[in-house]
Order: structure tokens, then C-alpha cells, then sequence
């Protein structure tokens, strides 16, 4: 074991009842403005004081010998992670998503403060089951998925990741268009962009495409494959659409654009952290080497 006593990082997000405050200024302006649109300011604050009552009852269970550490969602890109580090999610599933591609293994816990209000599929440890599996996640003998997630990778070297999926397009999902090849199999495209999504995704954005589309793909959270979308290919005498969907192993999806401007990829959701994909531009989408270690509890 490391000589540097664990840190346990806690991620969280401001609640609706702050990001309403940073608005309205003050406590009685924000009551105001929900009272003129029939709604009650007591929901958000219910909801606040809720989220902050699980983070102090988390912190408290952390090993007295622990360093600890707190980071909004909005400084995870500027926040140091470091390997002796485990992870702490107070929020919802997203939160999870939101951090994962900051990290290379480090154990992540999901705490969920709010079950009546959100579905907890990544955020599951009982509060009653933190202050034991801390410990153990460190010693490696806490139960544990190894989920898979999604790379994107350019011709210029960046890269991207994500855990639930990621989308290439174009910024106003107007017809982006695109050169795509799956094997040996290759055509051009012009459609409201295409997704990648891992088995975790399979259950977001790329369920509703499977559902629309009548195509479904199974693939679990922790298969070393993802899968890809194509959303709403048009036919004409230069684009086909026969690559609709298909799953990606050992070989990565290639993508070349044929955007003259406008063409983004961007991961889980958050459209303005992206990479640019104008004309001739190329990326290659398959599973990331890294894998999400969510501690299940």
C-alpha cells in the first residue's frame, strides 16, 4: 500500500436551489419569481438542504486517518486527481458520467440523496455501506464493475472520452455529413449525426434510438465492445444507409468529416466541451483502454 494515506474526493453539483440564487441574487427574489409561475421555492430548498445533509453524513464516515477533498462538476476538468485517491459521487447518475473521464481506475462510490427522485443506476451504496466500503475499495475487496467506456480519437492526436456515449454531428443537429466504415464496409452519410455508446449508454440515448429504430443491439455495461447509432441516415444518389448500427470490438468505427464548418464530437451530454470535426477531419470511435471501477456496495 501506498506511504500517502488515501484521499477521499468528494463530487458534487450546485443544487437547483443555488443555481436559482446565482440568478435571482437574493432568497426573496428567487421565492418571487417562482411564485408568479405557480411554484414553491420550499421544493428546492427541501431538496438542498437534503443533498448537503447526505455530503456532511459521508464526510463523517471517511477513516480518520484519510485526507479528504470536495469538487463541483464545474471544476472537474481543473481538479488533479490523484491514484491514491477514491472517489465519492453525491448526486445523480450523471455525476458519475460527468467524472468518470477524469479518471485512470481510481474506485468510485455513488451515493444517492434524493431515491425517491432519481433512478440510482450508478449511484447505489447505501449511505450505511460507505464508511466500510472505503476501506475496502482501497484494499481492493469491495465488490466492483469494471464498465466499459468509449474513446474518440483524431487524426490530430486529441482525444475524448465518455462513459455513456459519444456523438459526432453537427453542432445545430442539422444533416451532418460524413464518410463512415465499419470493416469493410464504407459510405458516405448525411444524417443528424451518429452516437457510440457503451453498455452503460445502452440504456439512455442509445435505448431510445434501439426503440425508435426497432434495431436492438444488446450489450452489457461491462462488455469490451460498444456499439454505434446512426440517427436518421437519408437516402440519395451520394449518401446510402445500409450503416445504420453495429457493434465495435477489436475494430474501431472511422469517421471522416465532410462538414465545412460546424462539425463537433462531444461526450455524455455536454455539448459545450467538445472537439471540432470540420472538413477532413477523421476519428476513429471504439472502446476506451480505461475502464470505470464503480464500486456497487
Amino acid at each position: 500500500m501506498s506511504a500517502i494515506s488515501p484521499r477521499a474526493v468528494f463530487v458534487t453539483r450546485e443544487t437547483d436551489y443555488e443555481l436559482l440564487l446565482a440568478r435571482q441574487a437574493t432568497r426573496g427574489q428567487a421565492k418571487f419569481f417562482l411564485e408568479t409561475r405557480g411554484q414553491d421555492i420550499d421544493l428546492l430548498e427541501d431538496g438542498h438542504r437534503r443533498l448537503h445533509a447526505t455530503l456532511q453524513a459521508c464526510r463523517a464516515g471517511v477513516p480518520a486517518d484519510w485526507r479528504q477533498a470536495e469538487v463541483k462538476r464545474a471544476d472537474l476538468d481543473r481538479f488533479l486527481f490523484a491514484p491514491e485517491d477514491v472517489i465519492v459521487v453525491v448526486g445523480q447518475d450523471g455525476l458519475v458520467a460527468n467524472v468518470a473521464k477524469y479518471l485512470d481506475g481510481q474506485p468510485v462510490l455513488g451515493i444517492n440523496p434524493a431515491p425517491d427522485l432519481y433512478d440510482g443506476v450508478l449511484v447505489r451504496v447505501p449511505l450505511a455501506h460507505l464508511a466500510k466500503l472505503l476501506p475496502a475499495s482501497v484494499a481492493s475487496a469491495a465488490p466492483a464493475e469494471r464498465r466499459t467506456m468509449v474513446e474518440a480519437r483524431l487524426d490530430s492526436g486529441e482525444r475524448l472520452l465518455a462513459l455513456n456515449e459519444i456523438f459526432v454531428g453537427h453542432h445545430s443537429h442539422q444533416s451532418a455529413r460524413y464518410r463512415i466504415a465499419s470493416g469493410d464496409c464504407a459510405e458516405d452519410h448525411s444524417s443528424s449525426g451518429l452516437i457510440v455508446a457503451s453498455g452503460t449508454g445502452a440504456t439512455g440515448w442509445a435505448r431510445s434510438i434501439m426503440e425508435a429504430t426497432h434495431e436492438p443491439l444488446p450489450l452489457g455495461p461491462e462488455e469490451r465492445a460498444v456499439a454505434f447509432f446512426v440517427r436518421e441516415p437519408f437516402p440519395s444518389v451520394a449518401t446510402g444507409t445500409s450503416l445504420r448500427a453495429g457493434k465495435l470490438a477489436a475494430t474501431p468505427l472511422a469517421v471522416i468529416s465532410r462538414m465545412n464548418d460546424g462539425g463537433v464530437i462531444f461526450a455524455d451530454g455536454i455539448e459545450q466541451d467538445f472537439l471540432g470535426f470540420d472538413w477532413g477531419r477523421s476519428v476513429t470511435l471504439g472502446p476506451a483502454a480505461q475502464t470505470l471501477q464503480l464500486i456497487t456496495g
